[in-house]
């Protein structure tokens, strides 16, 4: 009995603290540019896909990691007229985000995210550009970005969100800097249905 006394509570301890963790899936649209490749505009979309976890820290904050497959670069709608090449990029991204609870229906977010090369690409009118006249893309992507959260349901939640790099994706093709232009960088806006589990 001695002995399964403190199992039995360090079973209800742990179970306890286990309803403060939730999760979900991710479905999701981005659409995204490069800074720095002679293009503007988010004309680039990309699918978004994934899911998360979050601990309710308090009754209005709460902490979420997600894992999800995002696709970034630029698209150029003028390709005929100009020699501007796309930028294809698909990622595996680890976002870190903090999450305040501003009424039944809105959170307000805002975190960090690490992202991890899994293609790239620079694309002219007549396709692939050769890998050796390109300059490489930086195998990590590291950004910040702020949001929201809208409940449209208790299962349902529409998230939008804007993340820019921190540093960049790569050099600039001449290799020039100036103050903090050190390259291209990433900027991504995506909306994403969140599906709580």
């Amino acid at each position: 009995m001695k002995i399964l006394l403190p199992i039995l509570i360090c079973f209800f301890s742990i179970n306890i603290h286990a309803q403060n963790f939730g999760g979900g899936l991710i479905l999701g649209l981005s659409t995204s540019q490069v800074s720095g490749d002679h293009l503007g505009g988010f004309n680039k979309a990309g699918l978004l896909v994934g899911g998360y976890i979050d601990l309710q820290l308090s009754k209005t904050l709460k902490g979420q990691m997600e894992m999800t497959f995002i696709q970034k670069g630029s698209n150029n709608p003028n390709m005929n007229e100009n020699t501007y090449s796309d930028i294809s990029l698909s990622y595996v991204e680890i976002p870190l985000l903090l999450k305040y609870q501003q009424s039944s229906t809105i959170e307000i977010e805002g975190g960090i995210e690490t992202a991890f090369l899994i293609s790239a690409s620079d694309n002219d009118i007549y396709g692939q550009i050769s890998a050796n006249s390109i300059k490489e893309f930086n195998t990590t992507d590291i950004s910040i970005f702020i949001g929201m959260d809208y409940y449209i349901n208790p299962k349902l939640i529409l998230n939008s969100r804007i993340s820019n790099s921190i540093i960049p994706i790569r050099t600039h093709a001449s290799g020039a800097t100036f103050q903090l232009n050190k390259g291209q960088y990433n900027s991504v806006l995506s909306f994403a249905l969140h599906y709580i589990l």
